[in-house]
């Protein structure tokens, strides 16, 4: 007869073997669409193209892998803390490109706060990666020191987001990364807001087909940054000029349309771009 316990055998859930870090890039990731803005906002600022760049808050520095094998003559610098994300990044996107490419690519363990050489064309913090830093003194001076690891001709990109529901606690953002038993969805929660000092606190979940959950995969503790806020204190470091790159289709199901623009319509929740010139 057969063992009740050997019947009984609780099956592995499907969040208990996935990678939180591939699913992060699969869920937020969109490195052609990245550096197809990078180049097209390097061109609006300067009438040419650009090779060199740095992604400071890299994680997995998967832009920087993708920059260096859109063209051969492209190089990336990637900086960030984590000694975890960056080995991930090192096993599952370096390990994928060429001996030239991999060659092109520099990653450095470190905090963003660094000069470093050579300077570069374009400066990138995405995912707004930079609301770390909770005050204005913190924030003027990265700004500074990412000005000074730019190129004469250089500008300097970041995301932003707000609106109504971006403040709302409890709020989560639902979306299905992929489809059928080895699907997942991604859950991007709003957990907590203090409308005093606008310091938020974010996580990231993946939920699975066999219904299994890997809550808060990824924590962010942030202060809200305004867009107002952020150009001012750029301007306070040094920076020329910014502007705000605006999405203006509505459609869910287009592609998103990225406008300079100094005025836009409310929004209860929108994505978008400063980039500011040397």
């Amino acid at each position: 007869m057969g063992s009740k316990d050997s019947k009984s055998k609780t099956k592995t859930k499907m969040a208990d073997t996935a990678d939180k870090f591939r699913c992060y890039q699969k869920s937020v990731q969109a490195p052609e669409h990245e550096i197809e803005f990078f180049l097209r906002a390097y061109k609006d600022a300067f009438r040419k193209k650009a090779y060199t760049l740095r992604e400071d808050f890299c994680g997995t520095f998967s832009i920087c892998c993708q920059w260096v094998a859109s063209d051969k003559k492209r190089t990336a610098i990637g900086v960030d803390l984590c000694p975890e994300t960056l080995q991930w990044g090192r096993d599952n996107n370096l390990s994928k490109l060429n001996q030239d490419q991999q060659k092109r690519v520099r990653v450095l363990e470190q905090d963003v706060r660094k000069k470093n050489r050579p300077a570069v064309d374009i400066l990138a913090a995405q995912n707004f990666s930079f609301w770390i830093f909770k005050t204005r003194a913190e924030v003027v001076e990265y700004f500074k020191i990412a000005r000074s690891n730019l190129q004469t001709q250089g500008i300097m990109i970041m995301d932003m987001m707000g609106g109504g529901e971006c403040l709302t606690e409890g709020q989560t953002d639902k979306r299905t990364v992929k489809k059928g038993k080895k699907g997942f969805k991604y859950h991007w929660t709003q957990h907590s807001y203090n409308p005093i000092n606008h310091d938020a606190e974010f996580y990231i979940s993946f939920k699975f087909a066999d219904g299994s959950k890997m809550k808060r995969a990824f924590t962010y503790q942030w202060r809200f940054w305004s867009i107002p806020e952020v150009r001012e204190m750029l301007a306070e470091a040094g920076f020329s000029h910014s502007y705000v790159y605006w999405d203006v289709e509505q459609d869910e199901d287009a592609e998103s349309q990225w406008v300079r623009k100094e005025a836009a319509p409310s929004d209860p929740s929108w994505v978008s771009y400063i980039v500011a010139k040397k």
